[in-house]
């Protein structure tokens, strides 16, 4: 499937066209300008000039005519009439004529490239596109998972291990669920359990039914954790009357140390142990084999359906069929507003809904209650809006006519919340617009699959931004930088919003100040090393990537 392109996309071809002159005129025509009338002719051994310039006459008949001949140059426009004294006197009227098209034709095909060719006015009007597209220097990084000599003999003894299952339910959207799905392999590992496969409870909001094999491939999640964690598709016969004891009482950031305090010896009582609930309960500083464990199940095993990844990679191809393209993850859902206690900036009437919606909900808003709009504002802690991307991206020089995929669900406001953004960069599609008729049908009313969709061909994009944090911003940072560091950018929101709210500020200074916040932030290798509390599945670095001089040391 071909993009739609600017309607001046159909005009680049090069055209060539004539001059309409009467015949008795090409007849006469010559290729030299009328610079070349004013130079004295080189006598020709082929025939004798019988003119004599020592003659007044003659002078005065030669400057008649350049007169003459300047006056037809300017009211016709045509080039200058060759004389019987021209730079080519005893040559035949067959060879004049043919240079002479040959000359008009190359002259109307330079006039109409100059004028009329849309790459030529790009090259003389538009701004070059700069670095926007070059991607992040990787330092070498590259995929590192070497597991200690102590971690795979605890294999052994794990592997065989088939009497105690851990069940797990996660909640949430597709993203949020990955996470959970992540924890819940290194759990069971902690707990030396086998791991059944988790649970997708039903999404109350978008009414999801969809189970772990209709978004991920189940048999490549099993073969690809084979070494590492047993893993079963249903409880076995023996176990299907056993009563599991289900735990709701696990804290934030629960170490491995807990889990064992915990659950291990109920666990090996009960012999099924049932956990729900378990979004960010697991630290996130945990040993170096747990951690690349987490990084194995998150970029390697949990791989989308084999369905799911035909549509996306087709997505993908149809962004990729027209060269490079920028993804963007826009948070901008009447949900989103809600939540984070944010405004869309729309009109009144809709920041009315939110704020109704709120006070109707307040179990809704995500913490920080005490902040009013504005400090969240500064606080980089709201989405940003349609115009505030639309200025992040030309402060980043990305090109007008760039070709830009977004993400996310259907924005408060409809599609006019997002003119701002069409208007500076009306290459903006969403998988609606590049999937054939019936493509998305059958995931109509799963709002996983279309996330994971989304997921897909955001992450083939050369460049993503996400417009608001969030778990698909957070997995997508992780996956591009596990993939080779593809251009990932992170919006500064808290330095440069006190920039977007001074009206007096100049836009090339804007720019300025906007590109420079982001320079250290296109998603560059950044190590996790001394930042606790950073997930490895979003800074691979250094536990689950090393450098080529690192793996030659190992």
């Amino acid at each position: 499937m071909t993009l739609p392109k600017n309607s001046n996309s159909s005009s680049t071809k090069k055209k060539v066209s004539y001059i309409s002159v009467p015949s008795q005129i090409i007849n006469s025509l010559s290729s030299s300008s009328l610079q070349s009338l004013l130079v004295s002719p080189k006598k020709s051994s082929r025939c004798t000039n019988r003119f004599s310039y020592r003659n007044p006459r003659i002078w005065f008949l030669t400057l008649f005519l350049v007169s003459l001949f300047g006056m037809l140059k300017l009211g016709l426009n045509v080039d200058p009439i060759s004389l019987p004294f021209s730079r080519y006197p005893c040559s035949t009227g067959s060879f004049d004529e043919h240079h002479a098209v040959s000359h008009l034709a190359f002259a109307s095909k330079n006039d109409t490239q100059s004028s009329s060719s849309p790459e030529h006015r790009k090259n003389e009007t538009l701004p070059t596109e700069g670095d926007f597209w070059k991607q992040p220097d990787g330092l070498g990084f590259k995929p590192c998972l070497g597991f200690s000599r102590q971690y795979r003999k605890d294999s052994n003894s794990i592997l065989k291990n088939r009497w105690k299952y851990l069940l797990v339910v996660v909640a949430g959207g597709m993203n949020q669920q990955r996470n959970q799905i992540v924890d819940a392999v290194i759990m069971a590992r902690i707990l030396g359990a086998s791991l059944v496969v988790p649970v997708l409870q039903v999404n109350v909001i978008w009414g999801d039914e969809s189970e772990f094999a209709d978004i991920f491939d189940l048999e490549h999640f099993k073969n690809v954790l084979a070494d590492d964690v047993h893993i079963v598709s249903s409880l076995p016969s023996t176990h299907v009357m056993t009563r599991p004891v289900e735990e709701k009482r696990t804290p934030l950031h629960a170490s491995p140390q807990w889990i064992r305090a915990h659950y291990l010896k109920r666990i090996n009582r009960e012999r099924v142990l049932l956990l729900r609930g378990l979004d960010s309960r697991l630290s996130n500083d945990l040993p170096s084999d747990l951690q690349k464990l987490r990084c194995k199940v998150a970029f390697e095993a949990l791989r989308f359906s084999p369905r799911i990844l035909e549509l996306g990679n087709k997505l993908a191809s149809r962004m990729l069929s027209e060269g490079q393209y920028l993804s963007l993850h826009l948070r901008m859902e009447k949900d989103v507003w809600v939540r984070t206690g944010c405004l869309p900036g729309l009109t009144p009437e809709y920041d009315e809904i939110v704020n109704s919606e709120r006070q109707r909900h307040p179990e809704l808003l995500t913490g920080r209650s005490n902040m009013t709009y504005n400090e969240r504002k500064l606080a980089g802690l709201c989405p940003l809006t349609a115009l505030e991307v639309t200025r992040l991206l030309k402060a980043l020089e990305a090109p007008k006519d760039a070709r830009i995929y977004w993400a996310g669900g259907e924005p408060l406001g409809g599609k006019e919340a997002l003119e701002p953004l069409t208007k500076e960069f009306p290459h903006l599609y969403n998988k609606h617009d590049l999937a054939l008729p019936g493509e998305l049908e059958p995931f109509a009313k799963k709002a996983s699959v279309m996330a994971a969709i989304d997921y897909i061909v955001c992450e083939k994009s050369d460049v993503f931004i996400p417009s608001h944090g969030g778990n698909m911003g957070h997995a997508l940072q992780g996956q591009r930088a596990y993939a080779g560091h593809k251009k990932y950018i992170t919006p500064n929101k808290r330095h440069m919003l006190p920039y977007f709210m001074n009206a007096s500020l100049p836009e090339s200074e804007f720019n300025r100040i906007v590109k420079d916040l982001h320079r250290e932030s296109l998603g560059q290798p950044e190590l996790r090393t001394g930042r606790g509390g950073k997930d490895v599945t979003k800074h691979p670095v250094s536990e689950c990537m090393c450098s080529d001089r690192q793996q030659q040391q190992q």
